[in-house]
């Protein structure tokens, strides 16, 4: 299960403009729907090595791409067959199936399996989930190598309804852009591994996948302020703070102060003991406050995140302190950044609707702050409508903690200054990166070790 690195997402309403801007720019729907075909005819007769293909075609533009595919392939050799739900109804899915000089058979129960199937039944232009009688058919194809045309049949493209394929793809050949389906949560696993096919579309990049995780970078002048100064506030539950904290230095933060109960989690971590929160917070060189970690609701809460907000610095709020550092955040305009996990994320966005990406959105912008919602599909969003979707994550951070470490790096990259929608996205992209590198068994306490 994997994605392209920084490539673009589209929804399905953001991919009708780009064709049309593409068409008027002279570049015809027609050459796109040949530059489609060519892509997965190229995927297609790399799986195949040889094997027959059965290419499923539906009545519109995505069966047009598998007519294209097809006579590609059987151009090159290879033995392939088409088996078509009825007539093509679009313009360019009929020239597409002239062009295709082979037989056409009925797609039904007689249907014979092929080795690779190529499902170009309706990709990303499905607006209702498919009928039991036509789930029954292609549940059929269980078991052969399958490859699906933009989306496999029976997903909805925004990720809005969680519409389930009754036949999941192997690889996904994502035309022009990735679409939010292949990305969220719960159909993204559905989709194999996603390739994209740059066909010619100028998509633009407001939502994009998560880039490759930055580089460490050396200045030969720098120092540890410069570097980024990060104060975590540590509540009762003081572990969380700790891992915060050694977060915050391991991701590159000069100067790491943990202010109340906790224990410094590396040695370089400075502690104090709580009386000092307001002049720490004062501190000029003082780059970002994380509040939250291991801190539950109450007067605690309550008292810290005041003085925290009242300083004026770039914030991380975590856990708890989301929802009640809510309505001072909406009224104001500092650089801060939220990181709720799901049920957080509920209380404390209880009105938003729509897929994760349109949810995550709406909190960005009710919040006037980059929201980081975490999970297996993390989605990054600003105020201004930028996203960045984080599929597939590593499975090896779904353990206590390290929802923790994530905020203390979150901290280290918004101390240095410049945007926090990109220091969440460097941060986001750093924890899964070293993860990754840890591997099975990894702890929370693994990821600030050496």
């Amino acid at each position: 299960m994997t994605v392209p690195a920084d490539a673009p997402i589209l929804t399905a309403a953001a991919m009708r403009e780009a064709e049309a801007a593409c068409a008027a720019a002279g570049v015809s729907l027609a050459e796109l729907m040949e530059r489609a075909g060519a892509a997965v005819a190229d995927i297609v007769w790399r799986m195949a090595a040889g094997a027959p293909i059965l290419i499923l075609c539906g009545p519109g533009n995505n069966g047009g791409d598998g007519y294209v595919a097809a006579r590609l392939l059987r151009v090159r050799g290879a033995e392939v067959r088409v088996a078509a739900l009825g007539e093509p109804k679009t313009d360019l899915a009929k020239a597409a199936r002239a062009a295709w000089t082979g037989e056409v058979e009925a797609f039904d129960e007689r249907t014979a399996p092929a080795p690779i199937v190529v499902d170009a039944l309706f990709g990303a232009g499905l607006s209702r989930r498919l009928s039991d009688d036509l789930a029954g058919l292609l549940a059929r194809f269980a078991g052969r190598r399958v490859v699906a045309v933009d989306l496999p049949s029976g997903i909805e493209s925004d990720g809005g309804e969680a519409w389930m394929p009754p036949l999941p793809a192997h690889v996904t050949v994502a035309l022009g852009a990735l679409k939010p389906a292949h990305l969220l949560l719960p159909t993204a696993p559905a989709c194999g591994r996603t390739l994209l096919a740059s066909i010619g579309i100028d998509a633009a990049r407001t939502m994009r996948t998560l880039p490759p995780p930055p580089l460490p970078t050396g200045d030969p002048a720098a120092h540890k302020y410069s570097r980024g100064m990060v104060l975590v506030v540590a509540g009762p539950m003081a572990g969380a703070a700790e891992l915060a904290a050694g977060a915050a230095l391991r991701a590159g933060a000069g100067y790491v102060v943990l202010d109340g109960a906790g224990r410094a989690p590396l040695s370089a971590v400075i502690c104090d003991d709580g009386d000092a929160l307001a002049e720490r917070a004062a501190d000029p060189r003082l780059g970002a406050i994380v509040v939250g970690p291991g801190f539950p609701a109450g007067e605690g809460l309550t008292r810290s995140l005041d003085v925290a907000l009242g300083s004026g610095k770039p914030l991380v709020l975590d856990a708890a302190a989301i929802a009640a550092g809510l309505t001072a955040l909406a009224s104001g305009e500092r650089r801060a950044i939220l990181t709720p996990h799901e049920g957080e994320f509920a209380r404390s966005f209880p009105a938003t609707g729509g897929s994760k990406i349109d949810r995550t959105l709406a909190a960005a912008r009710q919040s006037r702050a980059v929201v980081v919602h975490k999970g297996a599909d993390t989605v990054i969003a600003a105020p201004d409508g930028r996203v960045v979707a984080a599929w597939p994550g590593c499975p090896w951070l779904a353990s206590a903690g390290t929802g923790d470490v994530l905020a203390g790096a979150c901290g280290a990259m918004l101390a240095r200054g410049g945007d926090a929608f990109e220091a969440a996205v460097a941060a986001v992209g750093w924890h899964i990166d070293r993860a990754a590198r840890i591997g099975p068994g990894l702890v929370a306490d693994d990821l600030i070790g050496k």
